[in-house]
């Protein structure tokens, strides 16, 4: 789950409600297709190798071959339940932060670790912003701090030279 959270940049709700029929090959990579997110917004979410696997080997270990990806295990390691709720996801990644050294951590933090890693990685801003299913690119320009670089402009980039022909 916290493979998924942070390799795809969900919100904690869309985590909850994720089925193994969201999980589909598109174009050669791992895609969680026709997400349905804020705003009943439907949405296409490239999936990195690396959580695919991690979602892998828990449905394998989990017996689940159908329905909702994370789900409740008895003490048997057999699911109970039809899915997890957004209260149980919230403890197990303030959980997971705590043993990590990071007490507070709540999946949102993921969320935007997700978008902050993806940007430092050279990713487009318009691709962020489609990955985490924002409406404004302003709202994924809040959560990765983007400030404007006069530096650095994107001028200075289009490869139009300054030279004047005669």
């Amino acid at each position: 789950m916290l493979a998924v959270l942070i390799g795809c940049g969900l919100r904690c709700r869309e985590t909850v409600n994720l089925s193994v029929g969201h999980i589909q090959q598109r174009d050669g990579r791992w895609v969680i297709v026709d997400l349905i997110g804020k705003g009943r917004r439907v949405r296409s979410v490239p999936m990195p190798q690396w959580a695919q696997q991690a979602i892998d080997a828990w449905t394998r270990m989990a017996g689940i071959e159908s329905g909702f990806v994370f789900r409740q295990l008895d003490k048997s390691k057999r699911v109970a339940g039809d899915r997890l709720t957004a209260r149980r996801i919230f403890q197990i990644v303030r959980s997971a932060g705590g043993t990590i050294g990071i007490p507070g951590l709540a999946p949102h933090d993921l969320r935007r670790t997700f978008a902050r890693l993806a940007h430092r990685g050279k990713s487009a801003l318009e691709q962020i912003q489609l990955s985490l299913g924002h409406a404004s690119v302003m709202t994924t320009e809040r959560y990765l701090g983007v400030r404007q670089d006069l530096t650095d402009a994107p001028c200075d980039h289009l490869g139009i030279s300054t030279e004047l022909s005669r």
